[in-house]
């Protein structure tokens, strides 16, 4: 018998009583949780999915709130996977939250999401298995094809979404099927594409992106893959334009699919990457590592204006504000230059 909370959903017909059970031991993985993240992981655990975690490298900031759905102002600070877990236990304690504050890289990708290995699409039948998807949240491409490489190695299906000024795009790569570099062979140059920094974003179109990635997902975890979009679909919902492009089919050629070369996966991810539109620079130590929170601030507190938490650590000195994380990156503010970022890094926190 399904629990009352989730009547309604059961009573649609591609759904029903199995389809609700396969949802509840099945796994989302959100990877991102900016404005398409809050909007998909807060309608996959109303929706009953099991088990949802919650990637992100980031804290949350004032300018978040207008579009980023799960935040409050008393949020601000701190770590999005984290304030995201919080509000979403509150509205569905039957569900499995993990926070996972981190940045996915190539180097810690396979760690993160193996979880989903022995998972993938819920097979037909009478009794449910757990299945597996990761959700599209992320604010860049390097990530992006990071993780379709990681999906197409494991055979996991990945719900890709974007959303921009009035504009948004939203597309199901799934096993079998072609993947995002059949699409968009290669990302594109960088500075070439507005961001939400420099063409703005309106809330209503990121709800809508990830409203039907969300759906997708539901479709997928709930044993109705046939039910999946097969196009990739835009719209603008300023200009009150709608349009659906047929996804190619899998391309023999395809560097990932095709010819199973992970260059993505595979490659070297860089020390510091500019955060577009943000003035700041994320550094990220060569080692893995492990700040003890607590005395880092107690270092720094004689030299600046220190606040901490069991997450982070932030400090404002000479002219830069420092966020560290436990896991030894940091967002330092006031730069676009990465070899000041690294030196001031480098200088304070010395992992």
């Amino acid at each position: 018998m399904t629990d009352s909370r989730y009547i309604r959903q059961a009573l649609l017909p591609g759904i029903g009583n199995e389809g609700q059970e396969r949802l509840g031991v099945s796994h989302a993985v959100v990877v991102g949780v900016g404005a398409l993240g809050c909007v998909s992981a807060d309608l996959l655990v109303r929706a009953g999915v099991g088990r949802v975690t919650l990637i992100d490298r980031d804290v949350v900031e004032v300018s978040n709130l207008q579009r980023q759905t799960l935040f409050a102002e008393a949020d601000v600070g701190r770590p999005k996977a984290v304030a995201a877990a919080a509000r979403l236990r509150a509205v569905n304690s039957g569900v499995t939250i993990n926070a996972v504050v981190a940045d996915v890289t190539g180097r810690n990708v396979h760690g993160m999401l193996n979880a989903l290995c022995e998972t993938g699409l819920p097979p037909p039948g009478p009794l449910p298995r757990g299945g597996g998807v990761v959700i599209d949240g992320t604010d860049n491409f390097e990530t992006r094809y990071l993780l379709n490489d990681w999906c197409v190695k494991h055979g996991v299906p990945f719900l890709y979404a974007g959303a921009v000024g009035t504009r948004g795009m939203v597309a199901a790569f799934v096993p079998g099927g072609p993947c995002l570099r059949c699409v968009f062979e290669d990302p594109p140059e960088p500075g070439s594409q507005p961001t939400c920094e420099t063409a703005g974003v309106l809330g209503p179109a990121v709800v809508m992106a990830g409203a039907m990635q969300a759906a997708e997902a539901i479709k997928l975890l709930s044993g109705n893959a046939g039910a999946v979009s097969r196009d990739l679909a835009t719209f603008d919902v300023w200009e009150n334009t709608w349009r659906r492009v047929a996804l190619p089919v899998r391309r023999t050629d395809c560097p990932c699919c095709g010819l199973g070369r992970f260059e993505f996966l595979e490659g070297a991810s860089g020390d510091e990457a500019v955060l577009c539109g943000r003035e700041a620079v994320q550094v990220t130590p060569r080692a893995a590592a492990q700040v003890d929170l607590a005395s880092l601030a107690r270092r720094l507190a004689p030299h600046g204006a220190v606040s901490a938490s069991e997450h982070l650590v932030r400090a404002a000195i000479e002219g830069v504000e420092m966020t560290v994380f436990a896991d030894g990156r940091a967002i330092v503010k006031g730069t676009t230059r990465p070899e000041v970022a690294r030196s001031a890094y480098a200088k304070w926190v010395g992992v």
